[in-house]
């Protein structure tokens, strides 16, 4: 196999060193796996070789971005070829004229974010790795972040894609209009599919007009549900935010404890709120926003003005999941959803699990839209009864959010972490169409195998 991929691709693409498989083995989740071959193709063609290669020795191939998940989802669960798309990095084009960039998988979020920015325009989907998740990873997870509120997710920024399927042929879909109804939506076939259905090798993605300002509330309350009556006021108000963030105690307890008492706001509880768009609309809103959050009962109150000030505010959010991960616990981080007016219910739920199962239970995310990031901080997973205490607890908090009508992931993906509750997740009929489409278009199952299905 090594030596039929070195022919392929070159000996400088193709690795079976011990600490080039380790490295690619896992994400951020505690599992891993070693694959037998490491490969970093340079182009479609080079993907599409591999992948003809693969299909015909039915070897496993899963695809890998920056590794930064937290489900396992670039585990090669069955071994075989890890495929890097780290150097197919290059933004091949912006035009603002046409209102999109053209890029490659192994470009980094934060990477595009800037160089649209410095023409003026805005690339808005912003997860909390930016600086190190790669938007071909962002495109197969339908990432999110804190400005889904108003701006939506990965999804609605993808206009056309270049996506090798298993058997090595190369597809075309979408475009680079902003309509498009031409066939089936394909686009959205493959954004969250999470490498279960094709390789993408290049997207077209929708940028924005950069908003000229923004402002930003950070404000601390006395305990959760006053802060997630703070945030249904907000949106009753009329307001819609760019994003609208809050946090429990044991998350702002482990922010003081990391960060420093200075940059943590008081209370037991913390909400964030961002707005943008002109500076005199930003300045009036900002006013009003400051108001409605004292009347809601903060304990103390800081705004923030302009690209530093927010900036600032966002350090201490982007912060908040280093500060768990300094308890020296596992975090582990599920991102799940709940009805936005079932925010209080779910706090409960969470602190009703940490005192059932002796594990703390942290709560920070996306208020806005319900998705809230609900880490069970556990010592390890090695040991077993800690282990089966902790599935124990997951099992509780995802059956709660099923019947909640909530979702169990809401930008992180399924990958192995939460494959167990995948199919209580779905309709039998839904759950029917997806082996239907991986079956249509991965008949011998290669990619990203073990995973979802």
């Amino acid at each position: 196999m090594i030596q039929a991929l070195q022919t392929l691709l070159g000996p400088d693409a193709v690795s079976a060193r011990n600490e080039d498989l380790t490295a690619h083995s896992g994400d951020k989740w505690f599992a891993s796996a070693m694959p037998q071959a490491v490969v970093f193709p340079r182009s479609s063609q080079e993907v599409s070789s591999v992948l003809k290669y693969a299909h015909a020795e039915k070897i496993p191939v899963t695809t890998r971005g920056a590794g930064v998940g937290y489900v396992g989802g670039c585990v090669p669960l069955h071994g075989g070829i890890a495929m890097s798309m780290m150097r197919m990095n290059r933004i091949k084009e912006i035009n603002p004229a046409d209102g999109v960039a053209v890029v490659e998988p192994g470009v980094i979020t934060g990477e595009l974010q800037e160089a649209v920015r410095k023409l003026g325009w805005f690339y808005p989907p912003d997860p909390a790795s930016l600086k190190e998740c790669s938007l071909g990873g962002n495109i197969a997870s339908n990432a999110g972040g804190p400005r889904c509120l108003k701006y939506g997710v990965t999804r609605h920024y993808v206009l056309g894609l270049e996506a090798v399927l298993a058997d090595g042929t190369i597809a075309r879909v979408g475009g680079r209009c902003h309509k498009n109804k031409t066939g089936f939506d394909l686009v959205g076939l493959f954004v969250g599919s999470e490498g279960l259905l094709g390789v993408v090798t290049e997207a077209t993605l929708r940028i924005l007009p950069h908003p000229p300002t923004r402002s930003m509330i950070s404000a601390g309350f006395a305990n959760f549900g006053a802060v997630a009556a703070a945030v249904q006021r907000i949106l009753g108000s009329g307001f819609l935010p760019s994003a609208l963030e809050i946090a429990d105690k044991f998350t702002l307890r482990a922010a003081r404890e990391y960060l420093g008492e200075s940059v943590t706001p008081k209370g037991d509880a913390h909400l964030l709120v961002e707005i943008d768009g002109h500076e005199e609309s930003v300045r009036s809103e900002l006013k009003l926003l400051t108001k409605l959050v004292e009347e809601a009962g903060a304990v103390q109150i800081e705004a923030a003005e302009g690209e530093a000030g927010c900036e600032r505010f966002w350090k201490l959010r982007r912060e908040f999941s280093y500060s768990l991960r300094n308890t020296g616990l596992i975090k582990l981080n599920e991102d799940i959803v709940v009805p936005r007016g079932q925010l209080v219910q779910l706090v409960e739920f969470a602190e009703q699990l940490q005192a059932k199962h002796g594990f703390p239970v942290a709560c920070f995310g996306h208020a806005g839209d319900g998705n809230i990031h609900v880490n069970v901080m556990v010592p390890n997973m090695d040991e077993q009864p800690i282990k089966e205490r902790a599935e124990a607890a997951l099992d509780e908090l995802f059956k709660f959010v099923i019947a909640t009508g909530g979702a169990i992931t809401g930008e992180h993906g399924i990958g192995i972490a939460k494959q167990r509750w995948f199919a209580d997740a779905l309709h039998p009929g839904a759950m029917h169409l997806h082996h239907v489409l991986k079956d249509a278009l991965d008949a011998e199952g290669i990619l990203n195998p073990g995973k979802i299905l």
